[in-house]
């Protein structure tokens, strides 16, 4: 038996056998990082560029992972996931292509290779991506009185180059720019607001937003308004504006007024429990936020509400079953009835706002509701408005929009639920 012995201490076995075995083999070769270079970097447009490298040397290991890593700070690195490339593996050359980038901004690359030794990094290169156009959608027009009227809009993207000019524009063609009578109001990214005047009521006017950067202005969605379609403001002092649509003349506003039209106060109910309890006249505000809620998506009220038949303002009443079946057999039938009346942007409907075209001018928006449990439920999707007929005595016709289809559905619900209230002309 071979035996060893180092400071008094004898080793045996399997012991001496592996060292006889080590002192026998040769080191492994070092394995390090690859090295890898980085391809100089072109803009495919003002959101995407196009990069690369070349694997010259694996480190001695397998290369098992390699492409670009970027960031807008210097000296990126792979350790965030959502910026990195995969490219293939190997030593070699390899392209990458880098989309879903802001305009505007300077990005920093670098090609990277990975073994099992670590990751390697090639030289940092950088770009400045050109600006674009900003992003602005047009706010619904509002009438404060018969001479003003409220809009604006919001700048959701500044397209990479500061916004130094905001506000809408309108006149009587299509498609109003700055060339048109315009309101400036302020500058940057945000929500404005915009106060229209001189117009004239003998006239309709097609109104938008726009947004100016370096590259130039661009502009919201048109909205078409008039003044000539102001009808009587109700108890409380809101204006409404009118369409005619088919033999009907609808208001093209949700229902906000706390009083009846013979003045006489709707009661407001903000706790859950007397609102589930109530089996008398109530209406509230979705989630109790009159701020937010009223100018956009009006009041909710329950059906004993409408029942009592002076709810809507003189000349006009909450219409019946048969009436919101008259308009949807107007406009086809209820299969593609919603996509013509909903408000047609995404400044209110949650996306993708299915077939809305609004091209009746209806501009039905997704108030939600208030459950018969108090609960408020469903803004940006779904939109609810009472009917007039009752069913029996505890449900009631109404008819909803969802944000995803393009119909008008006809259903029945609790009288207890607070819906919006769309009036129709005598």
């Amino acid at each position: 038996m071979i035996r060893f012995f180092e400071k008094g201490y004898m080793l045996s076995g399997l012991t001496a056998c592996l060292l006889v075995c080590l002192a026998g083999c040769k080191p492994p070769a070092d394995v390090y990082a690859p090295f890898v270079k980085t391809n100089v970097v072109t803009n495919l447009t003002a959101y995407s560029v196009k990069t690369g490298g070349e694997v010259v040397d694996d480190g001695g290991d397998s290369v098992t992972a390699r492409g670009v890593c970027w960031s807008l700070k210097q000296n990126p690195t792979t350790v965030y996931k959502d910026s990195i490339t995969t490219d293939g593996n190997g030593m070699g050359k390899f392209n990458s292509v880098i989309s879903k980038l802001d305009p505007g901004m300077t990005y920093y690359f670098k090609a990277y290779a990975r073994n099992g030794s670590g990751t390697g990094y090639g030289n940092q290169q950088t770009t400045t991506l050109p600006p674009v156009l900003p992003t602005v959608t047009t706010a619904i027009v509002t009438a404060v009185t018969d001479k003003i009227i409220f809009s604006g809009g919001s700048v959701t993207l500044d397209g990479g180059s500061p916004v130094s000019g905001r506000g809408v524009c309108w006149g009587t063609n299509p498609n109003p720019t700055l060339a048109n009578t315009y309101t400036a109001d302020g500058i940057g990214t945000g929500a404005f607001v915009s106060a229209v005047s001189k117009i004239s009521p003998d006239s309709a006017y097609y109104l938008r937003a726009y947004a100016t950067n370096s590259v130039g202005t661009a502009y919201g969605p048109t909205r078409l308004f008039s003044i000539k379609g102001l009808i009587v403001i109700d108890r409380d002092g809101n204006f409404y504006h009118s369409v005619t649509i088919g033999s009907q003349v609808w208001l093209i506003e949700n229902l906000k007024t706390t009083r009846y039209s013979d003045s006489t106060l709707i009661p407001l109910v903000i706790d859950n429990n007397p609102w589930s309890n109530l089996q008398s006249p109530g209406f509230c505000w979705y989630n109790n936020d009159i701020t937010v809620n009223k100018v956009s998506y009006g009041a909710l009220y329950n059906w004993y509400t409408v029942s009592t038949g002076k709810l809507c303002p003189t000349g006009y009443h909450v219409p019946t079953d048969a009436e919101w079946t008259t308009l949807t057999t107007h406009l086809g039938g209820e299969i593609g009835a919603g996509g013509m009346l909903k408000e047609s942007s995404l400044d209110f409907w949650k996306t993708p706002n299915t077939g809305a075209t609004n091209e009746t001018m209806f501009t039905a928006l997704p108030g939600g509701n208030r459950t018969d449990a108090g609960e408020s439920l469903t803004i940006g999707s779904y939109g609810y408005w009472w009917s007039a007929t009752a069913v029996n005595t505890t449900v009631a016709y109404d008819r909803y929009m969802y944000f995803g289809g393009k119909a008008v559905t006809r259903s029945f619900v609790s009288k207890q639920y607070g819906l919006s209230v769309r009036c129709i002309k005598n």
